[in-house]
């Protein structure tokens, strides 16, 4: 092994034990240690969620309920009881009371200093929103040394450090900058005082992911959740503790209750590690998967006194529908911008969260429904801005008036904007407000994949294909949280760029797999391509798209695609967009192939990988998922 350093039955990528004394630790090298067995638990979960996907696809059967009768896997609680509320659920702990707006982000920057990844932490803590969810997965870049560095940076501003209190000063004089043009008032009167205001959330990483510097000794890949959690938990639970904070986490990309139940598991064996009361970690769970819509309860009950709330996305939930019906033809998706919460298998979705955590436990106890992420960033021309506030502060309205107990934001600017929305209404989260029971029937089960008519249009198809590549090329810079829009639009003001994550490549190359592997019919004609309505998306058609987007990302200036990517990482973006678009089986996670380019420029390297995954997955749905150069020593931070 040339340059890993063995950990008791794990690697640690050579170097970074030295260079991150204080985030790799001697106690957060215990704890990983002490979850080795439950990594190969999570091997096995992951490799029967494929094969479900592969045996509905097969047998053409969808998606449904549990039987009642049935134990939740790896519980001692029956579906049936999950579902009545039988079952011992959470106190809302008082940081989690009231959470109108909670902002995501990550608390680092690719190949940035300590000092300038601490600004993002020192603006979501004077951001003045109630909680800022500080992201390790699908905003925070995974180049180089990224989520070592935001460990780092998180532990550095909740330790209070020098270095991260120097950094907050001059922040808040620049967000009160903004704010007196912007808003008329400064925002941040005691900076000192402020950063006690948002409870602080971390969101690891799902449990399909592998960690780019952590490995089983043998070669095996080691779970990013495992990483995640142990390193956030290890590092900072007594300073949280201490100040009488929550331990709070957010969890993603749970498929099933079996899934929650292992999560369960392994909080608890950290917890039993380190010496802490059991369900001390609190968690959300997002609901971004199809299969767990039909399993919400049951999931609840598999977290039991540790479950705190839902989440509801849109990006990521889209792109699971997509996927969950890869095998029914008639099913395509219309443009992405029909598909808002108040459409067809969505307002479904949204309805079932909140019936879900308004159902109470034996103890009477309701649990928290976090609104969906507002994309908007208040930049831009006057009317541009003006526009998209005012779809800000009406998509905070509906949320609330349908019983959100807060939203999320995807920038600290937005807090200003959608926060007063529950200021004028009070209410701390609108726990247990009345709403009808759950309930099981197949007419239910058909609405979570419901479709309503809605455009698909070729402007559409370059819409999701002009952002899905100007992100595959900002994950590969590391900017994995990134301000876009269609090319088409570059240098018109009036149209705001939106703050886009990894569910944006997701979902974008999953409809134009659809579109292209199902013949779904155009709605209207094109005169530019020739198109008719009722023409498909051909494979003709993708191609000449395809250039022409590309052509116009490398005739864009600096501020939109950066020039020193043009000739190194958008092509291959470019090759892992066609690649999965064309490919005639679909793998459900875009973030697979963008992964296993990480740090690499060269084009021939990666088309290699992509064929190879695609084939092996193709093969019998294996996916190639360890860091192929882990034994390249990483580069770190200056």
């Amino acid at each position: 092994m040339t340059n890993a350093r063995t950990a008791g039955g794990l690697e640690v990528r050579g170097g970074l034990r030295r260079e991150y004394p204080d985030v790799l630790t001697d106690e957060a090298i215990a704890a990983l240690h002490a979850l080795v067995p439950l990594n190969r638990e999570r091997l096995a979960v992951m490799a029967a969620r494929v094969e479900r996907r592969r045996e509905r696809l097969r047998d053409g059967r969808p998606i449904g309920f549990l039987d009642p009768a049935a134990t939740i896997p790896r519980t001692d609680v029956t579906v049936e009881a999950a579902r009545a509320g039988d079952f011992e659920g959470s106190e809302i702990p008082n940081d989690l009371e009231r959470q109108w707006v909670q902002g995501t982000g990550p608390a680092a920057r690719p190949r940035a200093t300590v000092e300038q990844g601490l600004r993002n932490v020192a603006y979501a803590l004077l951001s003045g929103a109630d909680g800022w969810m500080f992201d390790g997965e699908d905003a925070l870049g995974q180049v180089d040394t990224m989520s070592l560095d935001n460990q780092r940076n998180l532990k550095l501003a909740i330790s209070r450090d020098e270095r991260f209190l120097a950094v907050a000063e001059g922040v808040a004089e620049e967000m009160n900058g903004w704010a007196e043009g912007f808003l008329g008032r400064r925002i941040v009167v005691d900076w000192r005082s402020q950063l006690d205001f948002t409870t602080r959330i971390y969101r690891a990483r799902g449990l399909h992911l592998d960690d780019r510097h952590v490995r089983e000794a043998d070669g095996t890949g080691f779970s990013a959740s495992i990483v995640d959690a142990a390193l956030y938990v290890t590092n900072n639970h007594a300073r949280l503790r201490a100040e009488g904070r929550s331990v709070v986490l957010y969890l993603p990309k749970i498929q099933t209750a079996e899934e929650a139940a292992l999560w369960h598991e392994l909080l608890g064996a950290l917890e039993a590690h380190l010496g802490l009361p059991a369900a001390t970690v609190k968690t959300y769970v997002l609901v971004e998967q199809l299969e767990a819509s039909f399993q919400l309860m049951e999931i609840r009950a598999a977290l039991g006194r540790r479950f705190v709330g839902f989440n509801t996305g849109r990006w990521d939930y889209i792109n699971s529908v997509s996927d969950a019906m890869v095998g029914v033809e008639a099913f395509t998706n219309p443009n992405i911008d029909a598909i808002v919460m108040t459409y067809g298998y969505m307002r479904t979705y949204e309805d079932r969260v909140r019936r879900a955590v308004n159902t109470p436990d034996r103890n009477g106890r309701c649990a928290l429904w976090q609104g969906g992420m507002e994309p908007n960033i208040p930049v831009g021309s006057k009317a541009g801005v003006e526009a998209g506030m005012k779809k800000a502060v009406a998509g905070a309205e509906r949320e609330q008036r349908e019983g959100a107990s807060g939203k999320w934001v995807a920038h600290w600017k937005m807090v200003h904007i959608v926060r007063p929305v529950w200021e004028r209404v009070g209410d701390g989260n609108q726990l247990g407000r009345p709403f009808p029971a759950l309930t099981y029937s197949e007419e239910d089960a058909a609405d979570l994949v419901r479709l309503e008519p809605a455009p698909r249009t070729v402007r559409g198809a370059r819409d999701l294909l002009s952002v899905g590549l100007q992100y595959c090329n900002a994950f590969a810079r590391g900017y994995q949280a990134a301000a876009l829009k269609p090319a088409d639009f570059f240098g018109d003001d009036d149209v705001l760029y939106l703050m886009e994550d990894m569910a944006t490549g997701e979902i974008r190359l999953s409809i134009l797999w659809e579109w292209l592997h199902k013949g779904a019919p155009f709605t209207a004609a094109d005169a530019e391509t020739g198109v008719a309505a009722g023409d498909a998306l051909t494979a003709a058609l993708f191609d000449r798209l395809v250039a022409e987007e590309v052509d116009k990302l490398l005739a864009a200036d600096d501020r939109d695609v950066h020039d020193d990517s043009k000739r190194t990482t958008l092509p291959i973006a470019r090759a892992i967009v066609e690649a999965y678009v064309t490919c005639d089986v679909k793998a459900p996670w875009t973030i697979d192939l963008l992964n296993l380019n990480l740090d690499r420029t060269d084009l021939e390297t990666a088309r290699a990988r992509i064929r190879n995954f695609l084939d092996a997955f193709a093969a019998d749905g294996t996916r190639l998922t360890a860091n192929q150069d882990f034994d390249r020593p990483p580069r770190s931070p200056r």
